[in-house]
């Protein structure tokens, strides 16, 4: 029985009620009346059920297409402006006893190069990380409670924020691990990490247990529900996502907001973020054999979709994507990027030969630095942001959402997105890049209607280009 504010996984993720969801999607597809209904109401940039988003996800008229993407598009920009933020992740261990079908970190996968980080190796990671501007990783790390134990992960956590490198700092970790205890989450919590970070891969329970048939992911219940112990032990902030290309894509994407809608219900904070990645090729991995890979038009509907669904949530594209699906979709509702990544379990102090050595998750479609990421957002129009500000000022949660809905967050966020930047321009940046950004901070500050927050700013900015680092709203 489908019921949002249940604390059991088969019922807030209801199998009857995703069929019946995308039955009704299939017989509204072509019904030009309801889904101009829809997409009028989404106006108000409150969000939309699952099951309307699953009619439009359905819609295969041309002219109402344009519709959702307008939309969309106006969305984002309402809520997230013209700012993009910037992270990378960190691959802390590839041990591993899930027998996880789309991954190479599988435990009978006996070929890949095993690897786990000790402290000395974090610090060498962090700081290369900081020498390319970085202030915002995601922790990636193999289920092992043997070789990645709770304690290694707040072990590691602690050593991150503990390096200073010139006027580099991460200040902020997120984290993407198993699914845990609730005293564990409580533990990541007291660690001061930003958002816990879990995707589903899928929301159709026996497709799950095929793609997951040995370990402790096997279990559907205890992962699908992680959100709410999560949140149970404190955590604010928690981001989601499937896998798409493992399953049909309709029925994950009414799961997944299904999921949105059930922790609106029961904690008032839906996802702070919402990832979109595709099954990428990797050692002992090949995508063809999976047969619901999706194209990049069905992708940018999915995106759209999302972003009209849960106006408020970040959404995340990492170099899965190549550069021209990421230019495609950036303008639809993503917020965050990752740049410059590496998949591999140290591969940022020392790059893996992938040929004789290769601990990667995935292969990286956008190979490019992170100053040229940075320089392409810029010509873009976009504003590339370290910004770190919200968590550190104790903008999350509840807290961090009632500044979103009501888009009042760019008051802080534009701000503070041109500091960071500024700080990348006058530490890391090449050249051009740096004349490129200085110019858009100018023209960008300008447009800060608020006379006391634009003055303020311009003096921050003073500031920074004077040594001070770390500047805030």
């Amino acid at each position: 029985m489908y019921n949002k504010k249940s604390k059991k996984a088969e019922e807030f993720i209801s199998h009857e009620e995703i069929l019946e969801t995308l039955e009704y999607a299939k017989e509204n597809k072509n019904n030009r009346k309801l889904i101009d209904s829809i997409l009028e109401r989404a106006k108000d940039c409150k969000g939309i059920s699952h099951r309307e988003a699953a009619v439009l996800l359905e819609c295969d008229l041309e002219d109402e297409k344009e519709k959702m993407f307008n939309l969309a598009m106006d969305i984002k920009e309402k809520f997230y402006g013209n700012r993009i933020v910037l992270f990378a992740p960190l691959y802390l261990s590839n041990f591993c006893i899930n027998g996880c079908v789309y991954c190479p970190y599988h435990g009978k996968n006996h070929h890949i190069t095993r690897k786990k980080l000790t402290q000395e190796e974090i610090k060498k990671e962090v700081i290369a990380l900081q020498d390319l501007g970085h202030k915002r990783l995601a922790l990636e790390t193999g289920e092992d409670p043997v070789n990645n134990p709770i304690e290694y992960i707040l072990e590691s956590i602690k050593t991150i924020y503990s390096i200073k490198h010139k006027n580099g700092a991460i200040r902020r970790v997120n984290v993407n691990i198993a699914a845990t205890t609730v005293e564990n989450y409580r533990k990541l919590k007291e660690a001061g990490i930003g958002t816990y970070i879990l995707f589903q891969e899928t929301y159709n329970k026996e497709s799950y247990e095929k793609l997951h048939p040995t370990g402790p992911k096997h279990d559907y219940a205890y992962h699908t529900e992680a959100m709410d112990r999560a949140m149970e032990a404190g955590i604010d902030d928690v981001g989601m996502g499937v896998l798409f290309g493992l399953n049909m894509y309709k029925y994950d994407l009414v799961g997944l907001l299904m999921h949105a809608e059930h922790l609106e219900a029961t904690v008032g904070v839906g996802p702070h973020t919402i990832s979109v990645p595709r099954i990428r090729p990797a050692d002992d991995i090949d995508p063809k054999t999976f047969s619901n890979a999706i194209s990049d038009e069905i992708f940018q509907k999915i995106v759209a979709i999302i972003r009209i669904a849960v106006p408020y949530t970040g959404m995340i594209i990492s170099t899965r994507e190549s550069k021209a699906t990421r230019e495609k979709v950036l303008h639809l509702g993503v917020s965050q990027i990752s740049a410059g990544s590496q998949t591999s379990v140290g591969g940022y102090y020392h790059k893996e030969d992938h040929e004789h050595d290769n601990s990667s998750q995935f292969d990286v479609s956008d190979t490019r630095t992170v100053d040229q990421v940075i320089n392409w957002l810029i010509e873009l129009g976009y504003i590339p942001s370290f910004c770190t500000a919200c968590y550190r000022s104790g903008r999350t949660g509840d807290r961090f959402m009632k500044l979103v809905k009501s888009a009042q967050i760019g008051n802080c966020c534009t701000p503070n997105a041109l500091m960071t930047l500024d700080e990348y321009l006058q530490d890391y940046a090449e050249e051009d890049t740096k004349e490129k950004g200085l110019k858009l901070i100018s023209k960008e500050a300008e447009k800060i209607e608020n006379e006391s927050v634009r003055n303020e700013l311009k003096h921050h900015l003073e500031q920074i280009a004077n040594g001070q680092r770390d500047l805030r709203f």
